[in-house]
């Protein structure tokens, strides 16, 4: 299918989309404040000498409970958004999710077992304990990546085709440890870690955003630097090493990066689905293959998508809150399905 929408643009109106969805994401809640005290109150937060009166609350609200968790959502879909774009152009397929290469299942174990025998651990620093479940979850991914990719290096090449099975195989296995836990844990760990399970940006701090944001931040500035090799490589992998791009590196880096941006958005958020098949599904039917505007355009309409998808979770059923895991499933599901089979007539 043919681009039918000019670039330009496509990235000016999803950037509007983006700031339209920030401020409402820092607007609307179970208490929801007006839009022009929010702006006001957001300003001042960054400086801007403004006048405060009658903005107390509103500082409050927006500073400690909603700056942080609209950023932390902003970056969790940016990220995946990213790195499904980077997986997709890794396999040459559309409906390529940064789950293949087992990221998200690792990572899930990890958390898993931070959460059921993390009252065993007894001799970990003070300070790393608000870190623990992060760090498990983080490690956890890592863990299984560099293991799939291990299994499909042979003789120095690495075979896409072994990567995927190899993926596949280590997810069911990790399903299945992460089911054992869950038979094992007792009822309090079992309620925590069925809610981590389905995702969500509850709770999320200036402490648990700055590393999210730091991993963004790598993965924005290094994916876009590589969009000509991805590009060469939709040609396939003969091709691109005759055009001079060095294919076995750039392989190894697409899966590094995958493996840091999903594993870090998973440790700070749970287990989201779909936003890293979906949106780069669907950006790329919109304005083609080409990586130099698919990776910055996946990265906004991930962001954008996921603030949207929390604004719902909060006002679905406010004052409770749905996981976001599962509004994003719900939203993602059926338009996927509407594109396969649009794709097919």
């Amino acid at each position: 299918m043919t681009a039918a929408v000019k670039p330009r643009s496509l990235l000016l109106a999803l950037s509007a989309l983006l700031l339209l969805a920030f401020w409402l994401s820092l607007a609307l809640g179970p208490v929801s404040l007006p839009l022009l005290d929010t702006l006001k109150a957001g300003l001042r937060l960054l400086g801007v000498p403004l006048d405060g009166a009658g903005l107390q609350q509103a500082e409050l609200i927006v500073g400690q409970i909603r700056l942080p968790r609209s950023l932390l959502g902003l970056a969790v879909g940016a990220v995946l958004a990213l790195s499904g774009v980077a997986m997709q152009g890794l396999f040459r397929n559309p409906l390529a999710d940064p789950g293949l290469v087992g990221v998200s299942s690792g990572a899930a174990l990890g958390a898993a077992l931070a959460i059921v025998t993390g009252s065993l651990w007894g001799g970990i620093p003070e300070a790393l304990g608000p870190y623990l479940l992060s760090l498990c979850a983080f490690a956890g991914g890592l863990g299984v990546t560099a293991l799939v990719y291990r299994l499909g290096r042979h003789d120095g090449q690495t075979s896409v085709a072994t990567m995927l099975l190899a993926g596949v195989a280590l997810t069911a296995l990790a399903g299945a440890a992460i089911g054992l836990l869950t038979y094992l844990a007792d009822d309090a760990t079992l309620r925590t870690l069925t809610f981590w399970n389905m995702g969500s940006l509850n709770g999320a701090s200036y402490a648990r955003l700055w590393p999210l944001l730091l991993v963004l931040v790598l993965v924005a500035c290094w994916l876009p630097r590589r969009a000509a090799a991805l590009n060469a490589l939709l040609l396939g992998e003969s091709e691109a090493r005759h055009l001079g791009f060095e294919v076995e590196r750039l392989k190894r880096e697409l899966v590094f990066c995958t493996a840091l941006g999903v594993g870090a958005a998973v440790a700070a958020a749970g287990l989201i689905g779909f936003v890293g098949l979906v949106v780069p599904h669907l950006l790329r039917l919109l304005v083609g293959p080409d990586h130099r505007i698919l990776l910055p355009a996946s990265a906004l309409a991930g962001a954008s998508l996921l603030l949207l998808a929390d604004l719902l979770a909060r006002l679905l059923m406010a004052p409770a809150e749905l996981p976001i895991g599962i509004v994003t499933a719900l939203l993602g599901a059926p338009f996927f399905l509407y594109l396969l089979v649009r794709e097919r007539r």
